[in-house]
């Protein structure tokens, strides 16, 4: 490994540590005041004050984005933009859950902290629609010290994020050449493999789908550069493929108890997805349960029942499943999950070869906009992988 670059941490000013903001200038607050779902409201705070201060420090930073014009995140387009071109994908209900609790943290946590403060800051200079495009900074550019195996068993809360400029200078491919290492005193990015002279310098955001990537960083990767694409069936999908084949009511009811059952178990839940990866399921504890419950004989479902859902296991189940697992299923599991696969695919707008045809087409794609262009790498890596489910579990 080759030494890249390194940087002593200097984050944004964090409110809670009641540090000064300005020379000569302090504020200090109960953390419990500026506690939100996000965790991100000290950073935007500080964000919010810094950005509309044109004798801040950090205008060289913020000078790098001409009046503060955010990545094109999905957030900034139309809905019917979104609708159009990201129906089915599941960014378009994301960003509209983004929005929502933007526009609730800022109404009632950060408007309410300005108000209590108008000689640093001002509603008519420190708007929502600045804290929206500072949210979007956060999304694209900050950085969060991931937590290591022993803390996320411990249930440690995650850290925030931070923003570390020249850090943030490098893009993001799937097949990267440097990542980024966190220390007590400082951060390296560090090269992973030898970089030709005038070669770019590729990090890593994380192992991410091109739908995050366009949710979160505004961009998609053609494929098939992106190896670690996913697709999504929504858990409430499988029910209902499994109530789609009931062939009568007391058939119904069953499917309800099973569900019912596996959502006591915390197996499943109303927004909760199954997780498909090119080559095995990421979501496989969830996936390989919920099968086994909604596919069981009533009588051994009635006894399952009686458990609570607990069972002895003769052997301890593999934690990675397979593409070829899948296709060792049992014939009524594959069925269910064949069935769930075809609703999902239902939800698009297009279908997978209308999106073929356009990728083939060099002449065709280059006329689309970014925007549609990293749309529909979105919906064609998806769709890919749901096509492959459906011959997995053809029967």
């Amino acid at each position: 490994m080759t030494f890249l670059w390194e940087k002593k941490y200097s984050p944004f000013p964090d409110p809670l540590s009641c540090s000064s903001i300005q020379p000569g200038f302090r504020i200090c607050w109960r953390k419990q005041s500026l506690e939100s779902r996000s965790g991100w409201v000290p950073l935007l705070l500080s964000l919010l004050y810094e950005a509309a201060d044109p004798t801040s420090l950090w205008s060289p930073y913020f000078g790098l984005w001409p009046q503060l014009i955010p990545p094109d995140l999905p957030m900034f387009w139309s809905s019917e933009e979104r609708s159009r071109l990201l129906q089915g994908t599941g960014v378009a209900e994301a960003v509209t859950q983004d929005l929502e609790n933007i526009e609730q943290e800022y109404n009632t946590i950060v408007l309410p902290f300005i108000e209590r403060h108008p000689d640093v800051f001002c509603p008519k200079t420190h708007t929502l629609e600045l804290y929206k495009r500072l949210v979007a900074f956060v999304m694209a550019y900050s950085f969060q010290e991931p937590l290591d195996d022993e803390e996320e068993d411990s249930g440690k809360e995650v850290l925030p994020p931070m923003m570390v400029p020249v850090a943030d200078l490098l893009n993001h491919v799937a097949h990267h050449n440097t990542h980024l290492e966190f220390t007590p005193e400082c951060l390296r990015m560090i090269t992973t493999q030898p970089v030709a002279a005038g070669g770019e310098l590729f990090n890593t955001y994380g192992q991410m789908g091109n739908w995050q990537l366009l949710h979160m960083y505004g961009f998609s990767e053609p494929h098939p550069q992106n190896t670690n694409e996913t697709a999504d069936i929504q858990m409430v999908t499988l029910r209902d493929a499994a109530l789609q084949g009931a062939a009568s009511e007391e058939e119904r009811d069953q499917v309800h108890q099973r569900w019912d059952l596996l959502c006591h178990m915390e197996m499943v839940g109303e927004e909760g997805a199954f997780v498909f990866g090119c080559d095995e399921v990421l979501t496989e504890e969830e996936l390989r349960t919920s099968l086994k419950v909604m596919c069981m004989a009533a009588d051994e479902f009635a006894e399952y029942k009686e458990n609570d859902g607990w069972e002895e296991d003769d052997e301890e189940e593999e934690q990675t499943l397979t593409n070829q697992e899948i296709l060792q299923f049992p014939l009524s599991w594959r069925r269910l999950l064949h069935a769930a696969a075809k609703l999902t695919l239902s939800t698009y707008a297009t279908d997978l070869h209308s999106d073929q045809v356009i990728i083939d087409d060099a002449a065709a794609y280059a006329k689309l906009s970014p925007r549609e262009q990293y749309s529909l790498q979105v919906r064609y890596g998806q769709k890919r992988i749901l096509h492959q489910l459906l011959e997995l579990t053809r029967g």
